[in-house]
């Protein structure tokens, strides 16, 4: 596995990986050797879409040096907590997800909710996951114009990810669906749904799509920089 580490403060560690897949496999490894005793007391490890990110270290310049050598064995899908989220797959953009995969609907339906996905990181707001496990081939862009204002709850696709509006806000993602479930509770623990390592599948609540038309006017999709 390639990496490269850098020092960041006097007490944390950033390794940076060539893939997302390579990020959640060194990120379950530390979890795994924290979980062990077999790593340096550290305060937290925080992963992101191509690193990972360790914070309290004593020494992080010897676990800088020891990380090349380490064996990471491939990411273990099966080895974690699964949480099941009830959808209604009636996003404004699934009939256009539908046409790019090539597929009906109620395939595009069949075919999300058919995937085991995983929490490969979290950010953009509290609670919001970035889940991978769809294939490369339905990977998806994001929408041209973003819209101004996302409903709560709304499921989302962009590039490789999959996601949950955990709040309204502005985002670009193609919305293919919509969920009750609450993605950010403070009152709970954890607060987040989704926390990294999560193994997420989608339960769609009825078996065909109902695909309602896109209500989005031009004057709401003004564009909203980094947001999702």
């Amino acid at each position: 596995m390639t990496m490269r580490t850098l020092p960041v403060g006097e007490h944390g560690l950033l390794v940076e990986l060539e893939s997302g897949e390579a990020a959640e496999a060194l990120h379950a490894e530390l979890l795994r050797r924290a979980a062990a005793r077999l790593l340096p007391a550290v305060r937290e490890i925080v992963p992101a879409a191509r690193t990972v990110f360790l914070d309290g270290l004593a020494d992080p310049g010897r676990l800088a040096a020891e990380l090349p050598g380490w064996r990471i064995p491939p990411l273990d899908r099966g080895d974690s907590e699964i949480v099941e989220v009830p959808v209604r797959y009636d996003g404004p953009d699934l009939a256009e997800v539908a046409r790019r995969w090539g597929v009906p609907p109620e395939e595009a339906v069949r075919i999300h909710s058919d995937t085991e996905f995983r929490v490969a990181f979290c950010g953009f707001a509290p609670g919001f996951g970035y889940l991978t496990g769809l294939p490369e081939r339905f990977h998806m862009p994001r929408r041209a114009t973003p819209r101004t204002r996302v409903p709560v709850g709304s499921v989302g696709l962009a590039g490789a990810y999959t996601g949950v509006y955990p709040r309204a806000s502005p985002g670009g993602w193609q919305l293919i669906g919509t969920t009750d479930a609450v993605l950010w509770d403070s009152a709970r623990e954890p607060a987040a749904l989704f926390t990294p390592g999560t193994r997420v599948r989608f339960i769609p609540v009825w078996d065909t799509a109902d695909i309602p038309p896109d209500s989005t006017t031009p004057e709401q999709a003004a564009s909203e920089g980094a947001a999702p």
